[in-house]
């Protein structure tokens, strides 16, 4: 067969294909209208459209009853002081869907008396109002639990469609004008049917997949026989496991075949290594960083002019408070390459030295020993393990120089108060002592002028 003829062909096939599409949609549409013409002649009999009129005079009065309610409620929860959190997002909740709840519990009692005066046909339709009311309710209250506003919204929408057309017995007639909006790209065929179950399918996992993470990264954290960055690791590879799963399994349950995503993968893969070098480069660093546990959440680092304790450890940066408030975000290549100061990576214990000079005419031995006291005095300075020594470093111009140091075991507290606080408790015992710390002093003599007559 010529080419040209086999491209007719295809053509014409996929004309008809589309052709068999449209006209199965036009069926099924004219079909689904009938169905809507048949109730809505229903509705107009006596006995339907009085139990319309009972369901609106119904909801007007739940409406009434939510103005003189609401207020009253809302007053009497601002009252509530020292409940627990838990017990007032259930009182917001319930003021929030009040009218939804007065209108529920008022229809379903008027159905029951319907039901045991009159006969059931009487009050079938006020019984599919109130079915709908209540799953309509129930459905935004459960929703409430989805934290994130897209998805809730979207679960609560996509759940309150699906409970209408099953209530009303019109999920057969939906699912094959979805399944009948169709694409066909080879062998693959994509409807929305299709698209609807998947994405309530991976939104139902996720949220599985959210909760578990959720849950047993808290136990993990709060785990003291694991080392902080065997945690964070151990999270991190659990919420890839655990996303990574819930989108395969999703898929896989609706049809989907995944088995062209391995040719994909590939390129993008190869794409993702010379578009992303440094983003894959921070990645691997980051996974590094966490198996060599050179630095841990908790530890204080020091980095070129960034000093500070490292806050949390990022898949692609590591967090650093400074002693400011200021927040950096270091790329974790940066960290595996350059030279960091971990001031607490082995242990905690960090010494601090401090330079001072006193007079010529002060006792080095009685010097010494004040330093050492006035260091003592400190809270933070360490004295039972490692206690503060003073020596002599020289002899100055005008003084005689000694340095001071001290142990401490809490850098994430700061160095430079702890610093400030030696110097100040140097001062008050140099000057209970009477110690003097000198300082270069000059005579200037301004040219023909007598020299100045010594003092006696």
């Amino acid at each position: 067969m010529e080419p040209e003829e086999t491209e007719q062909t295809e053509q014409a096939g996929q004309t008809e294909q589309a052709g068999d599409v449209t006209e199965e949609l036009l069926d099924t549409g004219q079909e689904l209208w009938t169905q809507i013409g048949t109730f809505a002649e229903s509705l107009l009999r006596p006995w339907n459209a009085y139990q319309i009129g009972i369901a609106i005079a119904l909801f007007l009065l739940a409406h009434l009853l939510n103005r003189f309610f609401a207020p009253r409620l809302h007053e009497w929860m601002r009252s509530r002081e020292g409940w627990p959190k838990w017990r007032i997002r259930f009182l917001v909740v319930v003021h929030q869907r009040l009218r939804a709840i007065i209108f529920v519990t008022i229809i379903w009692a008027v159905v029951f008396v319907m039901r045991e005066v009159t006969w059931p046909s009487r009050s079938y339709i006020l019984s599919v109002i109130a079915t709908l009311a209540f799953v309509w309710l129930a459905i935004a209250l459960l929703s409430r639990l989805i934290r994130n506003k897209f998805l809730r919204s979207l679960i609560r929408y996509g759940l309150w469609i699906f409970a209408t057309l099953q209530i009303l017995e019109l999920t057969d007639t939906a699912t094959t004008i979805l399944d009948s909006a169709a694409v066909t790209f080879g062998e693959t065929r994509i409807s929305l049917l299709l698209i609807i179950n998947a994405v309530v399918m991976l939104g139902v996992l996720f949220i599985g997949a959210r909760f578990l993470s959720t849950t047993t990264s808290e136990r993990i954290r709060s785990n003291e026989e694991i080392s902080p960055s065997m945690r964070v690791l151990v999270v991190k590879a659990l919420q890839v496991l655990l996303y990574g799963a819930a989108f395969f399994i999703g898929m896989r349950a609706v049809g989907f075949d995944l088995t062209g995503l391995a040719v994909l993968s590939g390129a993008i893969g190869v794409g993702l290594g010379f578009g992303l070098q440094k983003v894959v480069s921070n990645l691997v660093s980051g996974v590094i960083i966490l198996l060599d546990k050179s630095i841990k959440p908790g530890d204080v680092i020091s980095l070129g002019d960034t000093f500070g304790w490292i806050n949390s450890l990022g898949a692609r940066y590591v967090s650093v408070v400074t002693r400011d408030g200021k927040e950096y975000l270091i790329p974790n290549e940066d960290l595996i390459t350059g030279q960091v100061v971990n001031w607490s990576h082995s242990n905690e214990f960090v010494r601090l030295d401090i330079y001072f000079g006193t007079a010529y005419d002060d006792d080095p031995h009685k010097v010494r020993a004040i330093a050492i006291e006035a260091a003592m005095s400190v809270n933070r300075v360490l004295k039972d393990y490692r206690k503060p020594v003073c020596h002599i470093v020289g002899f100055g111009d005008s003084s005689v120089d000694y340095i001071l140091r001290f142990w401490i075991k809490d850098p994430t507290g700061g160095l430079t108060n702890v610093r400030g606080a030696v110097y100040l408790a140097l001062w008050d015992a140099f000057q209970a002592e009477n110690i003097s710390i000198p300082f270069p002093q000059r005579e200037i003599r301004m040219l023909g002028e007598e020299p100045a007559k010594a003092l006696d």
